[in-house]
């Protein structure tokens, strides 16, 4: 079995840290550590769920986690390169709350994990004493010299609010408040959130005399586009699989398709980031893979696996199964197998009103886009391929070219 160092190294979640020695972590004898998330959205995204699967690495080797939803700093938003991010109601901010926990929870895996929110130390918080404190422990220079603060501020910049110039501050404290009060004196962090972390083993030195590190897992970037993974078009894949009324959710069958449709030069690399694989056993994937590339094996255990982690088994189930029998060009679907998908997937009634069918079930934008469609011979229906003037009065698959599908269930 890899110790935690090796498996850090092996599985590509090691950037910047204050770690002299990534073996330092195998004996570390406080091994409490916490990772924070800002309620921004209802729902956690796949460049979030890396560093999650951070998280349940260090807790897989004896870690404690505490992790911490920003309920507070949550409130101001955390700054980004290009502009002030649009400010939260509470209402809303309670409501990402407690998505953004059931979401943590599930991943790592853990029933009782410690979970705490800074919005509970700061609701209080005296402005004169936290300057006092915390405003006193830095110099601007200090700050001035963050990248974030040099990107908003310098030429071409969109300039910077008080509160976000602020926000490293408060994130500082809450490791400060973390160690005072459980202990805890190691952050994990993806890479874009170094700076900040490091205020918190400034304060923890500076106010306790006492060391505190800080260990970043790089963002991880798309092989192909070279761009933030989970994003491509500006389409993030999102960890909830059900709408809340934000349009923050990627349904579990997309959710699946997302990984599986990955092309070979990424799948190890995800695979060693985003599943509980070990190194053995992906490494025979990776060599089965190899002898029938045309099987994809490589992507279905990826997608297979993700979506465990995220979804449960029973979702996983139903994504493979809908994937096998949906891309079957001679499949055809028995009564069982559309109550089946329909449960899954979700359906609409038969219709005479074929264009309008289509504009309903998300397959074409217009009737007008619907018609060129049917035109073109991109419409089937059960694997046949369909004209305008198809009498669609029963059960079964619409299908929009060789992947976009609507479930067509006269008990819909």
């Amino acid at each position: 079995m890899m110790k935690l160092s090796e498996e850090l190294l092996w599985r590509g979640f090691s950037a910047e840290t204050t770690i002299k020695h990534p073996a330092d972590l195998d004996n570390r004898e406080n091994k409490r550590f916490y990772w924070g998330a800002d309620p921004s959205a209802d729902s956690l995204t796949i460049g979030n769920l890396a560093a999650i699967m951070m998280c349940a690495c260090f807790v897989r080797h004896g870690y404690e986690p505490y992790l911490l939803v920003g309920g507070a700093t949550g409130q101001i938003g955390d700054p980004k390169d290009n502009g002030e991010r649009d400010l939260k109601s509470l209402d809303e901010v309670e409501h990402n709350k407690a998505c953004l926990r059931e979401q943590i929870q599930r991943v790592i895996g853990l029933k009782n994990v410690t979970m705490v929110d800074n919005y509970d130390w700061f609701k209080d918080m005296n402005y004169l004493a936290f300057l006092r404190e915390v405003g006193k422990s830095f110099s601007m220079t200090q700050l001035l010299d963050r990248q974030f603060v040099q990107n908003r501020i310098g030429s071409g910049g969109s300039g910077i609010s008080y509160a976000e110039f602020s926000y490293t501050l408060i994130q500082g404290y809450d490791f400060l408040h973390l160690y005072r009060t459980y202990g805890v004196a190691l952050q994990l962090c993806g890479a874009d959130q170094y700076g900040n972390c490091t205020s918190g083993i400034h304060l923890i030195k500076r106010l306790e005399n006492a060391d505190a590190d800080v260990w970043s897992t790089p963002l991880v970037i798309d092989p192909v586009t070279g761009r933030k993974f989970g994003k491509s078009e500006g389409n993030a894949v999102w960890l909830a699989s059900s709408d809340n009324g934000s349009g923050n959710f990627t349904p579990v069958f997309d959710f699946y398709q997302f990984w599986l449709n990955q092309p070979d030069s990424a799948v190890e690399y995800l695979m060693k980031i985003y599943t509980l694989l070990d190194k053995p056993e992906v490494e025979k994937v990776l060599a089965d893979h190899a002898k029938a590339p045309e099987r994809r094996l490589a992507q279905r255990t990826l997608a297979r696996c993700v979506t465990e982690v995220v979804h449960g088994k029973s979702a996983a189930d139903s994504a493979e199964w809908a994937t096998s029998i949906l891309f079957d060009k001679s499949a055809s679907y028995s009564p069982a197998d559309i109550q089946k998908l329909s449960a899954f997937l979700g359906s609409v009634k038969p219709s005479s009103d074929l264009l309008g069918l289509l504009v309903e079930t998300g397959l074409a934008s217009s009737k007008s886009d619907a018609r060129k469609l049917l035109k073109s011979g991109a419409i089937s229906f059960n694997n046949q391929k369909i004209s305008e003037s198809f009498q669609l009065t029963a059960s079964g698959v619409l299908k929009k070219g060789k992947n976009k599908f609507a479930v067509i269930d006269q008990n819909a």
